[in-house]
């Protein structure tokens, strides 16, 4: 129980008679006996306010968040027999942004108050919300009595899943195209079959089913579709690299949910999809087919952090070669600098004699921010030759890659979900597994 700022107020205000009273103004029990009256109501209010029960809180919140998604948080408070003023406010995570607290209400006696505010998560993993802090004025407003009451919570933060939610309600195609692939139509081409139908016009005449076609006495072409039942393992760097930031998120924020949408819609297609995550923390999800394998790697993934340490690529060979040994196409998404490259160059060669590698290198929206700045003066001179020659050394990094006959991915943040479905899907076409 602390003092209000009313009692300050009065105690300062008690001053003056005293100073009246060493001028011979008034008399020093005049000073006296206004302290005693202020005493005497201070114990009162505060007696009064001790006696005073807190409201029971309870808090309504989803145990399942999506990181920088608003959610509508709902407190009860359910008040006892006595009309109470109270400043209510919830104890979420502090990086956490809320919006509508902290707030003051007013409780009528035997009421339920419904307050509604609005949080949203800036960080994946394990949260807890602690209690809801309330804190109660006496009647007179001379005192206020603070008090945590309510559960402890506990919350997981998943990557944000919404566009997943968005996608599963498009076709296959169309979803593709909604995070940004570019799909090269092959009509009646693939590996599986899939139908026989009536032949069109553009159809090769290798699709022409001669014994249908007899048989129904018109022309019938196969249709195949892309072969089903592959695999893709989508390798992701938990090193220190990842935690650069574009925008709100980091690196790894921007690839776990890009990595997400590119195992969705593999799923989609019929194929497996694992995940292994190398570098700081590891954490490994052997390939699983089905609708409910995206909600296994959600829960395996959203509490990955990258760490700040260098990612050791010959040990991510090496593992990913013992956990998979079937072919598989291998997505590795990291953000490779030059240094990086003799390295991976061994490791992407361990990976080949069994897996079909993608490299996607992540680079800093920022670097192409300082190219396409206007060179004004020394200073920005510099920055953007330093610009200019740090992405010449990537270029050469990329170059040494794909000389060993290994698929490349330069892109930023925004454009990494929609090059790796693109990439995805048109090595699924080609048949290079």
């Amino acid at each position: 129980m602390r003092p209000a700022p009313l009692l300050p107020a009065l105690c300062m205000g008690w001053a003056m008679p005293g100073i009246a009273a060493s001028f011979g103004l008034l008399p020093v029990s005049a000073w006296w006996g206004c302290g005693s009256a202020l005493l005497l109501l201070a114990l009162i209010d505060a007696w009064r306010v001790r006696r005073y029960a807190f409201p029971e809180v309870t808090r309504t919140l989803p145990d399942a968040l999506a990181v920088g998604m608003e959610r509508t948080v709902t407190l009860v408070l359910d008040n006892g027999p006595r009309t109470l003023r109270v400043d209510v406010h919830d104890l979420h995570p502090g990086d956490w942004i809320a919006s509508g607290l902290p707030r003051t209400l007013s409780l009528a006696p035997e009421s339920a108050t419904r307050l509604d505010y609005r949080l949203r998560p800036t960080a994946r993993g394990d949260a807890c919300l602690d209690g809801v802090q309330l804190r109660l004025y006496s009647p007179w407003r001379l005192w206020r009595r603070t008090c945590v009451i309510g559960a402890l919570q506990q919350v997981r933060v998943f990557p944000n899943f919404a566009p997943l939610a968005t996608l599963a309600l498009l076709g296959s195609d169309q979803a593709s195209r909604a995070v940004g692939a570019h799909i090269r139509r092959r009509r009646g081409e693939g590996t599986d079959f899939h139908q026989m139908r009536d032949y069109r016009v553009g159809d090769s005449l290798r699709q022409i089913d001669w014994k249908a076609t007899s048989r129904m006495r018109r022309l019938i072409s196969r249709e195949y579709q892309d072969e089903r039942n592959q695999q893709l393992l989508v390798v992701i760097d938990t090193g220190r690299r990842m935690l650069a930031r574009d925008g709100d998120l980091t690196h790894f924020d921007h690839v776990l949910d890009a990595a997400l949408v590119v195992s969705f819609l593999a799923l989609r297609q019929g194929d497996a999809v694992g995940l292994l995550a190398s570098g700081g923390e590891d954490r490994w999800v052997a390939p699983q087919r089905g609708p409910g394998a995206i909600d296994v790697l959600l829960r395996a993934s959203y509490d990955l952090q990258p760490q700040p340490v260098a990612t050791d690529y010959l040990a991510l060979a090496t593992e990913l070669s013992l956990r998979q040994p079937r072919r598989s196409l291998v997505m590795l998404v990291t953000n490779l600098r030059d240094e990086d490259i003799d390295d991976l160059l061994i490791a992407v060669r361990m990976l080949q004699k069994r897996h079909h590698v993608v490299v996607a290198s992540l680079r800093e929206e920022a670097l192409d921010a300082v190219l396409e700045e206007d060179v004004r003066d020394p200073r920005s001179a510099l920055r953007a030759a330093a610009a200019a020659r740090y992405l010449e050394q990537r270029a050469t990094a990329h170059d040494a890659l794909r000389a060993q006959r290994v698929g490349v991915l330069d892109v930023t943040c925004t454009q990494l979900p929609g090059a790796l479905v693109e990439r995805y899907l048109a090595i699924k076409r080609e048949g290079r597994l």
